[in-house]
């Protein structure tokens, strides 16, 4: 792929989950990782008067720190810190109506967050397998578990 692709691409498998590479960096990163054998150009394409593109593709020594990256993040159980939490615990300074506010707000960012990863799935059904349903199924229990979070943390709170 050439670059614009694997940006399209990195947004669509949220990359950003698995490595520190911003898209504004992009092009510095695949220098760096052609540099230390991980990528490879294949050519470089010229169409038109569009500027030329360079094709990359994974190397074998890529494919074992990609299946290695894999694997960690299949074997890691760690739960990972929330920043909302910290900030709950620093909020003393915000009225109950303020907290209630901001916590509606979230509720009903996560609510249409779940509603819109449920269209995708059913949308994306047919087309799956079963281990891809898998990711699925995963993003909306953690949408569900966070909007319950939602749902007890605006019943505390005074009216």
């Amino acid at each position: 792929m050439y670059g614009h692709q694997i940006r399209r691409t990195a947004q669509t498998d949220r990359t950003e989950l698995w490595t520190d590479i911003k898209q504004g960096s992009l092009y510095s990163a695949l220098h760096r990782m052609a540099a230390e054998g991980v990528i490879e150009v294949v050519r470089t394409e010229n169409e038109g008067g569009l500027p030329a593109r360079t094709v990359y593709a994974i190397t074998p020594a890529g494919r074992e720190e990609l299946t290695a990256l894999r694997d960690e993040a299949l074997r890691q159980t760690k739960l990972r810190p929330d920043p909302v939490d910290l900030a709950l615990q620093n909020a003393q300074d915000m009225s109950a109506h303020e907290l209630r506010v901001v916590l509606e707000n979230r509720r009903a960012a996560v609510a249409a967050d779940l509603a819109a990863w449920r269209h995708l799935r059913e949308t994306a059904e047919p087309h799956m397998t079963g281990i891809e349903s898998l990711g699925f199924s995963h993003t909306l229990l953690r949408l569900e578990a966070e909007l319950a979070w939602h749902e007890e943390c605006l019943k505390m709170l005074p009216e």
